[in-house]
Order: C-alpha cells, then sequence, then structure tokens
C-alpha cells in the first residue's frame, strides 16, 4: 500500500528522531504546524510552520525525503527567517540562497548517505544549492559573495541590461525550497521571542538526547545553544544590576553610556546593598582550586557592590553548611571559609533551607555542575530572588527559574 505524503513525512520523523544524530531535531519537528499542499512546488517555511509540496515529496526516495525534512527543521533550529530579514529586504533571493548554502553543506557534513541524500532531479543532479566553496562560511558571508556575483554579472552585460536579471532568475531555479518572509514578519516582537524560546528548549532536549545516544552535535548548533559569554562579565553585571540600585547619584563615576557622545554625566548608586546569597554544589564537581577561583571573582564583586551581608550555603542533598559574613568579613571570606559535603545533588534543598531560615537576599548566586537528582532545580516559590546559575562542565542544562553561564575555571 502507498503511503500518502503526509505519512511519509510523519514517518521520516519518527526515523530521524530515532537516529542518534539526528534526534538532535526531535523536539524542533513539533515547532509549529506540517501541512501538505499541491500549491507549493517543493517546500516553504515561514521559520515555525512548514509546508511541503505534495508532487515534490512524491518524487523524492526515502533519503532525499529525510534531507528535505531536515532542510527544513534546520531553518527553524536557526530562526533564519527572523535572523536574516534585513537580507531579504535587501535582496530575498539571494538571502534564500545564502541560507540553504550553509545548510545544506552542514547536512552533507553528517556523512550519513545511508539516511540522507540531497534530492536530485531527473537529469541526476543535485537540487538545491551546494557548494564547496562556501565552506565554513555564514548566511552572510555568502550573501554578500552572491551579491557580488550578480554585480559583476551586471557590470559584464551593461548596468540595467537583462542579463543581471537573467543571472538571478537562474540563482532562483537553484532554490530547493521557499522562504515566507512576509508571513515571519507578521509575528509579533513577544511571538518571536515566543517561538525562540520554544524552538531553544527543543534543541536543548534534544541535545540531552543526543548526548544519550552518543551522536555528533554539529560545531555551529553547539555554538547557538551555548554562545562564548565571559562568565566573569556577566556574573559582575546580574550582581550589580540586581543589588545596586540608583537612589544616590554621584560625579565621581561618570555614567558609562554618555561618555562615548562627549557628555559628562554623574551614575547612580545605592550607598548600601543588601544581601548575597552564594549556593555552591559540593557533590564533587567544584575542587578546591576552582571553588578558591569562583569565590574570589565573588569577592572583588562584593568589594564593588558592598553587600551588607553574603551568606555562603555549602550544598549537596542538603545544606552542609551556612557562613555568613557581615562588614568588613565580606572581603576575607575566600580565606575564611570551609567547604562541606559531598553527597548527591539536590538543589533544590537550597530554596527550602532559606525559606526555613528567612534568608532573603537581593540575589542568589548558584555554583553548580548542573547534574542533579530529584526534582531538577527544585521549588523556588516564595524566595522572590534572582536567581544566576553558573554552570561548570554540562552546556545541556537549562535551569527552571532563573538565567545561567556557563563558567570555565582554571
Amino acid at each position: 500500500m502507498k503511503l500518502t505524503a503526509e505519512q511519509r513525512i510523519e514517518r521520516t520523523h519518527v526515523q530521524l528522531m530515532r537516529d542518534p544524530d539526528f534526534c538532535l531535531f526531535s523536539g524542533v519537528f513539533m515547532v509549529g504546524k506540517v501541512e501538505v499542499s499541491e500549491l507549493i512546488p517543493t517546500a516553504a517555511t515561514n521559520g515555525k510552520d512548514v509546508i511541503y509540496g505534495r508532487a515534490f515529496v512524491d518524487s523524492l526516495d526515502d533519503k532525499e525525503l529525510a534531507f528535505l525534512v531536515l532542510h527544513e527543521a534546520m531553518h527553524k533550529a536557526y530562526r533564519h527567517l527572523f535572523v536574516w530579514q534585513k537580507l531579504a529586504k535587501e535582496n530575498p533571493v539571494l538571502a534564500n540562497m545564502a541560507m540553504d548554502y550553509v545548510i545544506n553543506l552542514q547536512l552533507v557534513d553528517y556523512n550519513k548517505p545511508d539516511v540522507i541524500q540531497p534530492p536530485r532531479d531527473k537529469q541526476g543532479k543535485v537540487m538545491g544549492c551546494l557548494d564547496e566553496k562556501y565552506r565554513g562560511m555564514d548566511t552572510k558571508q555568502v550573501f554578500d559573495l552572491l551579491k557580488q556575483e550578480c554585480e559583476d554579472e551586471q557590470d559584464s552585460d551593461g548596468e540595467g541590461g537583462e542579463g543581471g536579471q537573467g543571472g538571478q532568475s537562474d540563482k532562483q531555479s537553484k532554490s530547493l525550497d521557499d522562504h515566507d518572509w512576509e508571513n515571519a514578519q507578521e509575528l509579533s516582537e513577544q511571538e518571536k521571542e515566543e517561538l525562540a524560546d520554544e524552538i531553544d528548549r527543543a534543541l536543548r532536549e534534544g541535545a540531552i538526547l543526543a548526548g544519550r545516544m552518543k551522536g555528533n552535535i554539529p560545531r555551529e548548533l553547539d555554538e547557538l545553544m551555548h554562545p562564548k559569554v565571559d562568565w566573569k562579565e556577566a556574573l559582575r553585571e546580574f550582581v550589580k544590576t540586581t543589588m545596586m540600585g540608583n537612589n544616590n547619584s554621584t560625579w565621581r563615576r561618570p555614567h558609562k553610556k554618555y561618555i562615548a557622545q562627549n557628555l559628562v554625566m554623574p551614575s547612580y548608586y545605592n550607598e548600601k546593598a543588601g544581601q548575597l546569597v552564594v549556593g555552591v554544589d559540593t557533590s564533587g564537581s567544584i575542587g578546591g582550586a576552582e571553588l578558591s577561583q569562583f569565590l574570589g571573582e565573588v569577592k572583588s564583586i562584593c568589594d564593588e557592590v558592598a553587600p551588607e551581608r553574603l551568606d555562603i550555603l555549602y550544598w549537596d542533598s542538603h545544606v552542609a553548611r551556612h557562613e555568613h559574613y557581615t562588614g568588613s568579613e565580606v572581603s576575607g571570606a575566600t580565606h575564611m571559609t570551609k567547604p562541606a559535603g559531598g553527597g548527591g545533588t539536590e538543589p533544590g534543598c537550597v530554596p527550602k533551607y532559606m525559606r526555613e531560615n528567612a534568608l532573603y537576599p537581593q540575589c542568589t548566586i548558584m555554583l553548580t555542575d548542573g547534574y542533579f537528582y530529584g526534582d531538577g532545580c527544585g521549588d523556588w516559590h516564595g524566595v522572590n530572588s534572582p536567581v544566576l546559575w553558573c554552570v561548570k562542565g554540562n552546556r545541556n542544562f537549562t535551569p527552571t527559574v532563573g538565567k545561567s553561564v556557563y563558567v570555565e575555571l582554571n
């Protein structure tokens, strides 16, 4: 019995979800709607939904269809139709091609011809944009090269002549799919943010599954999920933003925002910051040298914001030790602290302890490897404190409360 296009696409999703390398996209397949239409020549996406042309799906074998399905998933994963809207406004044809050149090379680099293969036409030629000369480039770099090629064609045929337009028309015919820029632009900013969060969660969950199945995650997607951030600067900014208010102004520290405009304006500050809680995972992944480096950064930040009190909670499956420092003691915390613990890893013990001991800080910092037992990040209800998770070693960690930054401790 011949399967319908809808059934083949669904079967392809399931097969790719079971593959160690392609299970990364399991959640991305589920983002938005998937439809089949007689009106679409190949396939199209608006960055959320995907439409497949029925006749085109019927013309592909299983490996070619898998390639097409992954192609559309990668457009969503990279949020191409939102990131590159500026390029599309300049030249939608070249923007389409540039995106396709990038992701098609990445799909070929999986080197799994038994699972996916680029679709070919009746003459056996690869359909879509695939060229080794664009290897290692991002969409903007490819776009610039394509744009230069079109300009060179126009110059050779005479400015405004038919040659340039013909060259662009030929390029359009190379595209494997279409990209619905118009519908992508109709999404509100809130809808775009919600979609970005949904895709991010889907990729992170897929990465966890790929890790369990010992699959490979492309460097480009790994960097998308884990952009390089200076954790020290992120930590400093988090503490300063949450603990330093704007009750008073001072001309001794000019406002950085206006310096570039040759204006000298006062900065604002609170004379006293409140309480800072630092929760340290002592289940075994954080060594003494690493802890000293981390607490050294906390100390330098405390010197700057001058909290009235610093509480350090060493925890594993429970809070094994609670230290608190006030006033001038804060500056010596790094040398006086005595880590304790070494059992399981249940971060929920920290907010529970904070509630039971009436610790209500202006902000909370959690240093951990992100590998937990029990109830994940725990129940933070009632703590009412912004939380920053400083995560060492586990790039797949996504907190259920607060924000996270990946740290590299020497």
